[in-house]
């Protein structure tokens, strides 16, 4: 075949691939489940988990805090390589008041802050008017309170919260049931790789906590005027949001995930231990076997920039309902054929 026949096959072959439909196993980038959750694919890979920064390093970049809130950070190290080994889908954005509705009517499923009867937390606008030096404005755990009701309002597109790691459970048990696909809670090392997307930064905005008004919904000066006892923890700048904003309403990150900081904390799979970097696995590790409290990550609309840190670890029992944590689910990747 001559040179000229030869290229002029190779753009027919071209031109007809372009018009052939995807593979059959080729999985899209973004899946709408039946809830209408998005949910958007992240690939497999390889990142540094942890962070290895000085309590001096820590007290300079962020002025004014206690000392030793830097000292109690051991178990953010040792930093360690880690490697997802599959893609997973993720939630492009935390789960919604309006989807968490339509979870309940459809399963019967009843939260455990109502089903317990003892409620969750909420947002006191009492407590703020008495203005009481040491009392701060959350009330609860109290009846009052739920996923319906944290003592602000929501619309249908903001972050359900007041919702327990069994609530969280729950959702992505009856999923799993009803779309025949594996939901789940992400592990911490998914978290925290989703929430990096390939940098190395405190957040994945930059080092800069000013960055974070780009890309999250956290305590600053809309939320100032709410928190007296917390105003000088307060971010230099304004979101606009007092409380929770609707989903998706500030930058992705390059995973093209909303509010992986701030908005709301988000519950993981894994039980917390100290120690537990010293000696996790290098391939996707699944936390402890066992424990007493269960991570989570990411930092909500009340957060200082100081715990928004893509490395930060905190924890509650299972059982916690609190008007700042919510639920970000993943979807398991179909196995390669």
């Amino acid at each position: 075949m001559s040179r000229r026949l030869s290229a002029l096959y190779s753009s027919a072959l071209l031109a007809v691939c372009a018009m052939l439909p995807p593979a059959a196993n080729a999985e899209p980038p973004v899946i709408t489940n039946s809830l209408g959750m998005k949910l958007v694919r992240v690939p497999a890979g390889e990142f540094m988990m942890g962070s290895a920064e000085s309590p001096a390093a820590l007290a300079q970049a962020f002025p004014g805090y206690e000392p030793e809130r830097f000292t109690q950070l051991h178990d953010e190290a040792p930093v360690h390589r880690v490697r997802i080994s599959r893609a997973f889908y993720m939630g492009q954005h935390e789960v919604t008041v309006g989807q968490f509705r339509r979870f309940l009517a459809a399963s019967g499923y009843v939260p455990q802050s109502i089903a317990d009867k003892t409620g969750g937390f909420g947002y006191s606008a009492t407590h703020v008017a008495a203005r009481q030096p040491n009392q701060d404005a959350f009330a609860g755990r109290d009846p009052a309170y739920s996923w319906q009701n944290p003592g602000f309002p929501q619309g249908d597109n903001e972050p359900v919260v007041n919702v327990s790691w069994h609530d969280a459970q729950a959702l992505a048990t009856w999923l799993s049931q009803t779309e025949k696909r594996t939901y789940r809670l992400p592990t911490e090392a998914e978290w925290e790789y989703a929430c990096r997307a390939g940098t190395t930064t405190r957040y994945s905005s930059g080092d800069d906590p000013t960055t974070l008004a780009r890309v999250a919904n956290v305590f600053d000066a809309a939320a100032r005027p709410h928190w007296p006892l917390w105003a000088r923890r307060a971010l230099m700048a304004n979101d606009g949001f007092a409380f929770t904003a609707p989903v998706g309403s500030f930058a992705p990150n390059a995973f093209g995930l909303h509010d992986m900081q701030g908005n709301v904390w988000e519950w993981t799979a894994d039980w917390h231990e100290d120690d537990y970097y010293a000696h996790s696995p290098t391939v996707d590790p699944q936390g402890p076997q066992d424990g007493t409290v269960r991570v989570r990550r990411g930092g909500s609309w009340h957060t200082w920039a100081f715990y928004a840190r893509c490395s930060y670890r905190n924890w509650n029992a299972a059982s916690t309902r609190y008007t700042l944590v919510g639920i970000r689910l993943v979807m398991q990747a179909p196995s390669a054929p």
